[in-house]
């Protein structure tokens, strides 16, 4: 038996309509308690010494850094008379900015934020130029936080200037012309700003040269629609500002005001039932992409003197696939998700069709988005066995070209990939993507991973990730569900796994761990589920409603207090996805029903768990995972262990450097064959 570390338990109780439920852990809610920190520094003692005990653990670590060890270079873009990448050299903790004004190979180093902190944990998170490409703003975030900052460089010289917009949160950078950008963010929370609920988002416009105190208030101020979160940006042709306002991550209200008229802003959407944004202004028309009365997703045209949603006109009508739009050298591209995998159609802004666009293979792709005036655009390509390659695409003829290879050392000849369908307890067919080695037998002797996310209508395309594929070297299978509560298939699937249809996102992941059962890639005994954020809460509700099914659960900054996650940071905006214990007593009752936190039953076996967390995490707060590893060890019946894994100046995930990655990854992959009982195939190790 594992001695874990002493967790206090106290008298608080909360009452909820008419039940009074005990919350024995909220003490550890407190992230600057000292209390709180000599408890994670406990945890970690004894997870790290079980971790160092593992023989192949270094072995694993070693893998993985060859597996990464390569040159990953982002598709150029021009800026002024500059062109510009992102490049990393194989191990840097962070990819770094280069630019050259003639050919590639002379490129230089314009931004390195590996320079910026000694781990590299302090991370760049976008970068936007000026309308005629003279500044650039960019904003950091150190040790994964979602605050930013928002620094401003002459684009020429390479020179800072004195503007720093300082606690920035949620936000964009968009710039007006070359006067200032504008960017979004809330009133400073009062105590801890990692895990204090922020409440209204608010829109500013910062004009060059001037302080943050002076910036303009836009929009969320006194007489303004409130709003959650609030998104600022203006068309190509600097005519129009575009302004977004919603209470949850789906449904949004639209408005747009004419900048070059000044003009009031006008509403263009009668309330927050649908998804809608302006993706440009041409020939006099306001070109939007909408789900309103399309769950499969539209794009539409109106004329900028009524822009209100029922003038709205089909440009490019709904099909019976997801859509995704980008935009680039005067063309839309339209990108349809076809049982998860990608098709691409380019259209002219008058949705006249000009042709299908010819992939190089079955999988997923992303690019094609560049300013009007560009003529060469750019996309990459990938799946499960396949590195990413980047591609140069000629709007004009539609001929695509290979621009650059991946340099991974990983021979993909030996990995397979398959997609399969079945069946989940309510007869719902669902996709699931399995990975392995060529050539294995199916008798039900393989360590698996199952990875699932379900939620926020996010959809799980195939992409190449090499700690994945030296997952599957070392004789692992990994397979992907595409739950419902994604958006693989569009609205209606999303909203099939929200709420009080939440159960149906778990029922399908369990119904794919018994798939791969009963089609003998794997048994119980070496079957392990991972899954992060949104997925963390799929994991610890599956492990705590069918725990004899899964060897390992590796829940990762995962929402597991389900009664409480709407208190912490913005996670009132989740609300769409999960209802609240606040909203009624049918929903706080069914919430209660699956909240991992309360579902941990005394003297029950629970799987070997992992569970994963970071604490500059200000996305889920670390208190979810502190809150469930407190259950399970205090209720554990069985002699698996039962373990937490607290990285230190990390955040939600964004921006972790490549050292602290491979870190991670290592230890799961360590306890996951340590727990199955598997020695990893020695040769790949």
């Amino acid at each position: 038996m594992f001695r874990y570390p002493s967790t206090r338990q106290d008298e608080t109780v909360d009452t909820y309509f008419s039940s009074v439920v005990a919350d024995p852990y909220r003490w550890i809610e407190n992230d600057l308690s000292e209390e709180t920190a000599a408890w994670v520094d406990a945890q970690n003692d004894v997870t790290f010494g079980y971790l160092r005990a593992i023989p192949f653990r270094d072995a694993i670590r070693a893998r993985l850094e060859t597996a990464n060890n390569y040159v990953k270079e982002s598709p150029p873009f021009t800026r002024g008379e500059y062109t510009y990448f992102y490049r990393n050299d194989g191990l840097q903790d962070q990819a770094v900015v280069f630019r050259t004004k003639d050919v590639m190979e002379n490129a230089g180093v314009f931004l390195d934020p590996n320079s910026w902190s000694e781990e590299g944990t302090t991370s760049l998170d976008q970068m936007r130029f000026s309308a005629d490409d003279t500044f650039i703003a960019y904003s950091t975030s150190e040790g994964g936080s979602d605050w930013r900052t928002i620094c401003v460089m002459d684009a020429v010289s390479g020179v800072l200037l004195s503007d720093k917009i300082e606690n920035v949160k949620f936000s964009g950078i968009e710039w007006r012309g070359s006067e200032g950008f504008y960017y979004s963010t809330y009133d400073k929370p009062e105590g801890s700003e990692l895990s204090a609920r922020t409440e209204l988002h608010k829109l500013y416009f910062h004009r060059l040269g001037t302080s943050q105190a002076d910036d303009e208030l836009v929009f969320g101020g006194e007489g303004d629609p409130q709003y959650r979160y609030v998104g600022g940006y203006t068309t190509e042709d600097d005519r129009f500002l575009v302004i977004t306002g919603a209470n949850a991550t789906s449904g949004n209200m639209l408005y747009v005001q004419d900048l070059d008229k000044g003009t009031d802003r006008v509403c263009l959407t009668e309330d927050e039932s649908a998804d809608s944004d302006v993706f440009e202004h041409h020939d006099g028309k306001l070109i939007i992409y909408t789900n309103l009365d399309a769950p499969m997703g539209r794009m539409v045209a109106v004329d900028t003197a009524s822009p209100h949603q029922k003038n709205w006109t089909d440009l490019i009508p709904e099909t019976s696939h997801e859509l995704s739009v980008n935009k680039g050298a005067g063309y839309l591209f339209a990108s349809y998700l076809v049982d998860v995998q990608t098709q691409v159609k380019q259209y002219q802004f008058d949705g006249a069709f000009v042709r299908d666009v010819s992939l190089p293979g079955v999988g997923s792709v992303s690019g094609f988005g560049a300013r009007a005036k560009d003529k060469t655009l750019y996309f990459t390509f990938t799946n499960y066995t396949t590195a990413s390659d980047t591609y140069r695409f000629d709007p004009q003829t539609g001929e695509a070209t290979l621009y650059r290879r991946s340099a991974c050392a990983i021979d993909s000849t030996q990995l397979e990939s398959k997609q399969v369908f079945y069946t989940s307890k309510d007869g719902t067919k669902v996709p699931m993507m399995i990975c392995y080695r060529k050539g294995i037998a199916l008798d039900g002797s393989h360590p698996t991973l199952l990875y699932g996310y379900g939620g926020f209508n996010i959809s799980l395309e195939p992409s190449f990730n090499p700690n994945v594929a030296s997952w599957i070297e070392m004789g692992g299978v990994y397979a992907v569900a595409n739950l419902r509560g994604g958006g693989e298939y569009g609205k209606a699937w999303h909203d099939a796994g929200t709420q009080q249809q939440k159960q149906n996102v778990f029922d399908d992941f369990i119904a794919a761990a018994e798939y791969l059962i009963d089609e003998k890639y794997t048994c119980s005994e070496k079957l392990g589920i991972r899954g992060g954020s949104n997925g963390g809460l799929l994991v610890g509700a599956c492990m705590t409603q069918r725990p004899e099914l899964f060897k390992v659960a590796l829940p990762a900054v995962g929402v597991l207090d389900m009664l409480r996650y709407h208190t912490f940071t913005s996670g009132e905006g989740w609300a769409y996805d999960y209802g609240t214990s606040a909203q009624s007593e049918a929903m706080f009752n069914y919430l209660l029903g699956y909240s991992p936190v309360h579902n941990v039953k005394a003297g029950v076996t629970y799987p070997s768990t992992l569970v994963t967390t970071a604490d500059h995490d200000d996305r889920v707060v670390p208190a979810h995972s502190y809150k469930f590893i407190a259950e399970l060890q205090a209720k554990h019946g069985g002699d698996n262990p039962v373990l937490i894994r607290i990285d230190v100046n990390a955040g939600h995930g964004a921006g972790m450097p490549t050292h602290k990655v491979m870190d991670l990854n290592a230890d799961v992959y360590a306890f996951c064959f340590d727990q199955m009982g598997v020695i990893p195939i020695e040769n790949q190790c």
